[in-house]
């Protein structure tokens, strides 16, 4: 059965966040006893107003990700992060969920099975009071799930969407932060975000 914990926050979100890190996060993970492998963490973002192309580069990178030994960390909520949560969801890869309200009660069977297996973590700052997700508890969910991360892609970042503002954020953490190509990356790139060269195989 699983069962949520809580858990305290690492010290390394409160060194991105400071004052505005939570005071602990609520987790659905493995059972005890099942043995999982976790690797360096990458976080993904793209905002919904995403030109196709970068639909089908992430799910070309999703396929390669979900073999590999890194953890993909996301909200998952964009088109582009759902294409790539349904691709990872299929494992043996591991996976980071963090919704923008509290833990769901219930999950789809795919969910299930991958958090018997232990391929996948459910994460949440939120209490369960915070029954529906807003468009503050999504940013404030992708700053933790970005300080949470160890490096960080951009897929696209919409001019002016609060996307666009986290990048920046991640910039002045100091945090290696990437974009899929210079042609819809531009923007991104000129703030000094590099273009992504298939650092995670």
């Amino acid at each position: 059965m699983i069962t949520p914990e809580i858990v305290s926050c690492p010290d390394h979100v409160f060194t991105c966040l400071g004052d505005e890190a939570p005071d602990f996060l609520k987790v659905f993970r493995a059972p005890s006893g099942t043995v999982t492998k976790r690797g360096p963490s990458l976080a993904l973002f793209c905002s919904a107003k995403a030109p196709a192309g970068i639909l089908l580069a992430i799910h070309d990178l999703a396929q390669q990700w979900r073999q590999g030994s890194h953890v993909i960390i996301s909200g998952f909520h964009s088109p582009v992060e759902q294409e790539a949560f349904e691709i990872l969801l299929r494992g043996p890869g591991q996976v980071i969920y963090c919704p923008a309200r509290g833990l769901p009660k219930r999950f789809p069977p795919a969910w299930r099975e991958a958090l018997e297996a232990g391929r996948l973590t459910i994460l949440s700052p939120f209490p369960d009071s915070v029954r529906r997700a807003t468009k503050e508890t999504a940013i404030y969910r992708n700053r933790i799930v970005a300080a949470l991360a160890d490096t960080v892609l951009v897929a696209y970042a919409h001019p002016g969407s609060s996307t666009e503002q986290l990048a920046q954020e991640v910039l002045a953490w100091g945090k290696p932060i990437y974009t899929i190509n210079q042609t819809t990356g531009q923007r991104l790139i000129d703030f000094g975000v590099l273009v992504w060269e298939s650092n995670y195989e």
